[in-house]
C-alpha cells in the first residue's frame, strides 16, 4: 500500500558548504546536468574533452577555471573513433602538462548507446554504479536516440533518466548537444536544436558561437551568476591542441567579484576610455547586465561616459566630455 510522499521542513534540508558549490569554478556547478552547445565546428566536443581532462586531473579548465572536486570520468563519444579520442585527450593532456597514463577517464566502447531503450539505460546504470565517475560525459546527443527532439514528451522521458542518474550517483552529467541552423541571432540556449525542454533541463550550460575567426563562450548558471562572451580559442601547445581563453587574463578581475567593482577595476587598469562592448568582453557579462551596472556607477559618479567611451571618474580631465547614458 502507497503512503504519503515524505516531507521535510525548510529548514531541515541539507546544507551545503561553499567549498561543494562547484566541480569547476564559475564553469560547472557540482553534480550539476547541463549542456554543451553550438554550431557544427564550433570544438563542442573539444571543450567536452577539455572539462573531463580538467576534471580528471584537477588542472584548470581552459587554463582559467580551477578544479574543486577532481574524481574519474565517463565518457561516450558517438562519432568519433576510440583512436580519435585518444589523440585529442592525449593532446589536451599535454598542454595541461598532466600525463596522459594518469587520467582517471573511461571510454564506452560500445558501438551504440540508446538512452531511450531500457536494457541500454539499464547497463548504462550499472557501468555508473561500477566506476563511480564525477563526471559523465555523453557526445552527442542525437546520436544517443531515435526519438523526435522536437516533441517535449519524448525528449523529457530520456532527460528524466539522466537527472534520476545524477541524482543516485551524485555526479555531473554534461550533454553535447547541437544548436538549430539559423539561430545565430537568437539567445543561445533558446537555439539549441529540439524541444525547449533541453535547455530548461541544464543547471550548468556552456554555449559556444563562432563571429568570424573567433569563438565566444556563453556561460549560465541555474542558481549563479553568468558570464557571456569570452573569447576561446584552439591553440597548439607544444605537441598538443586544446582550448584555452584568448582574453588576457592579467589584468581582468576575477569572475567572483561583484559587477560594479569588477567594471571599476577594469576602467582603471585601461589607458584609455573603454566602450560597451569592450567592458562586456573584458567583463563578461550579458549586455544588459553591464546597462545597469553602469547606470548606477554613473548615477554615483564614479564613472564618467566621454565621446570615446567609459572611464573612471577618479580620471576626470580636460578630454571627457560628459554625455547622458
Amino acid at each position: 500500500m502507497s503512503g504519503p510522499l515524505p516531507v521535510r521542513r525548510a529548514h531541515e534540508l541539507e546544507v551545503w558548504p561553499e567549498d561543494r558549490r562547484w566541480l569547476i569554478e564559475q564553469l560547472w556547478a557540482e553534480q550539476a546536468v547541463g549542456i554543451v552547445g553550438g554550431e557544427p565546428k564550433s570544438c563542442k566536443s573539444f571543450l567536452a574533452l577539455d572539462v573531463a581532462v580538467a576534471v580528471a586531473s584537477g588542472a584548470p579548465c581552459l587554463g582559467r577555471f580551477p578544479v574543486a572536486h577532481k574524481g574519474a570520468v565517463l565518457l561516450f563519444a558517438a562519432e568519433d573513433a576510440p583512436h580519435v579520442v585518444r589523440r585529442r585527450i592525449e593532446g589536451i593532456a599535454l598542454a595541461a602538462e598532466v600525463p596522459f597514463e594518469s587520467l582517471d577517464i573511461h571510454i564506452i566502447t560500445s558501438p551504440s548507446l540508446r538512452l531511450d531503450l531500457g536494457e541500454d539505460q539499464s547497463r548504462l546504470r550499472q557501468t555508473v554504479e561500477r566506476l563511480r565517475p564525477r563526471l559523465l560525459v555523453l557526445d552527442p546527443f542525437v546520436r544517443l536516440h531515435r526519438i523526435d527532439e522536437n516533441v517535449a514528451a519524448e525528449v523529457a522521458p530520456v532527460l528524466g533518466y539522466l537527472r534520476h542518474l545524477q541524482r543516485s550517483f551524485e555526479m555531473a552529467v554534461l550533454l553535447v548537444h547541437h544548436a538549430r541552423k539559423g539561430a545565430a541571432h537568437a539567445r543561445a540556449g533558446q537555439a539549441l536544436r529540439g524541444s525547449s525542454e533541453l535547455h530548461a533541463w541544464g543547471d550548468s550550460n556552456l554555449y559556444l558561437r563562432r563571429k568570424g575567426e573567433t569563438l565566444r563562450l556563453s556561460i549560465e548558471h541555474r542558481a549563479a551568476p553568468c558570464a557571456d562572451g569570452l573569447a576561446v580559442e584552439l591553440q597548439q601547445r607544444g605537441r598538443g591542441l586544446t582550448l584555452r581563453v584568448a582574453d588576457p587574463v592579467a589584468d581582468q578581475p576575477p569572475l567572483g567579484t561583484s559587477i560594479l567593482d569588477r567594471v571599476e577595476q577594469t576602467l582603471a587598469s585601461a589607458a584609455t576610455p573603454l566602450t560597451r562592448d569592450d567592458l562586456r568582453r573584458a567583463c563578461r557579462v550579458r549586455m544588459t547586465t553591464l546597462g545597469e551596472a553602469l547606470a548606477k556607477l554613473t548615477a554615483q559618479g564614479r564613472v564618467l561616459k566621454s565621446n570615446n567611451g567609459y572611464l573612471l571618474a577618479s580620471r576626470r580631465g580636460p578630454v571627457p566630455v560628459p554625455l547622458t547614458l
